[in-house]
C-alpha cells in the first residue's frame, strides 16, 4: 500500500502504538489521519501534536453503533477511508478467576471491535473495489500470554478475525494485515498487563512505538498478512506448530522463572509474546 494521499483511521490512536502509527502515516504522505480514542483530552492533545491534516473522534470501539457512526462521519467529512487501523486493546492481568464483566469488556474491545470496524467500513471499500484493514493483535495471539488468560484468548481470536477477513475478501480488493508485536513501551507495558508484562519482567525485547510504526510501514508496503516487529516471533510460532508438547514445556519453565523471579538476566530460548 502506498500511503500517499490516503485517508486513514486509527483507533487507540491518542497514545502508544496508535499515535506512532498516525504520525508515521502522515509522514508517509497520508492526506488525512483520524485519531480515535476514549479520552477527549488525550485525543485533542494527540491531534494538536500531529497537526494538520490530523483530526480526532472520541469513540468507544466496543459499541457497534458508535463505530458505525464514526465511519459515517469520516466518510462524510473527510472522504472514503482507505486504511482502517483497528488498534485499540486492553489487558486484564487475570486468569480463570476473571469475572464475567472482565471477559465481556475485553472480548468487546479486543475482538468485537475488529468485527465492528470491518462491518462498518467494508461496504464502501467493496463498492470501490479496494481498501485496507490493519488490526493490532499481539504475539500473544500467535503464542500465548503468561499471567493473562482473557488477553491470550482474545488476541488469538483477533488473529482469527483477521485471517477470516483476508480469506473472505482478499479476491475483492480488500487487503488485510495483522500486527503482532511482543513488548512495546506503552501504557499497557507499564501497567503490567497484556503482551508486554513478560518482557518487562525479563527486561528484553521491548521496542519503542516508533519502531513498531516503522515495521508497519514496511508491512503495508509489501502487503504482508503478519507484521512482526519482533522477527523472532516467527520462529517461536514455528516451534509451537511443529513440536507443541516441547513448546508447552518450555513455556511452563518460562512461567516458573517469571513467577519465581529467578535467572531473569539470562536470554530466554522462548518468549510468550
Amino acid at each position: 500500500m502506498d500511503l500517499e494521499d490516503q485517508v486513514a483511521v486509527v483507533t487507540g490512536g491518542a497514545k502508544g502504538i496508535g499515535f506512532a502509527l498516525a504520525q508515521a502515516f502522515l509522514g508517509a504522505g497520508a492526506r488525512a489521519v483520524v485519531v480515535v480514542d476514549l479520552n477527549p483530552v488525550e485525543v485533542d492533545a494527540a491531534v494538536a501534536a500531529l497537526g494538520p491534516p490530523a483530526s480526532g473522534q472520541v469513540v468507544d470501539v466496543s459499541d457497534r453503533a458508535a463505530v458505525q457512526s464514526l465511519v459515517d462521519a469520516v466518510e462524510a467529512d473527510v472522504g472514503p477511508i482507505d486504511l482502517f487501523v483497528s488498534n485499540a486493546g486492553i489487558g486484564t492481568g487475570e486468569g480463570v478467576e476473571a469475572t464475567d464483566a472482565s471477559w465481556d469488556r475485553i472480548w468487546r474491545v479486543n475482538v468485537l471491535a475488529h468485527v465492528y470496524a470491518a462491518s462498518a467500513v467494508l461496504p464502501s471499500m467493496l463498492a470501490r473495489g479496494r481498501g485496507y484493514l490493519l488490526s493490532t493483535a499481539s504475539a500473544a495471539g500467535l503464542l500465548t500470554q503468561i499471567g493473562d488468560l482473557p488477553y491470550s484468548v482474545t488476541k488469538h481470536a483477533a488473529v482469527s478475525v483477521a485471517e477470516w477477513l483476508a480469506i473472505t475478501y482478499g479476491d475483492q480488493g480488500i487487503t488485510v494485515s495483522c500486527l503482532c508485536p511482543q513488548g512495546v513501551r506503552t501504557d499497557l507495558l507499564s501497567s503490567g498487563m497484556g503482551s508486554s508484562s513478560v518482557e518487562t519482567v525479563v527486561s528484553q525485547g521491548v521496542l519503542e512505538p516508533t519502531d513498531v510504526a516503522a515495521a508497519v510501514l514496511e508491512g503495508l508496503a509489501t502487503e504482508q498478512f503478519l507484521i512482526l516487529p519482533h522477527p523472532e516471533v516467527a520462529e517461536y510460532y514455528r516451534r509451537r506448530a511443529t513440536d507443541t508438547d516441547r513448546w508447552l514445556a518450555g513455556m511452563a519453565r518460562l512461567q516458573a522463572r517469571i513467577v519465581g523471579g529467578i535467572d531473569q538476566a539470562r536470554p530466554l530460548p522462548q518468549s510468550s509474546g
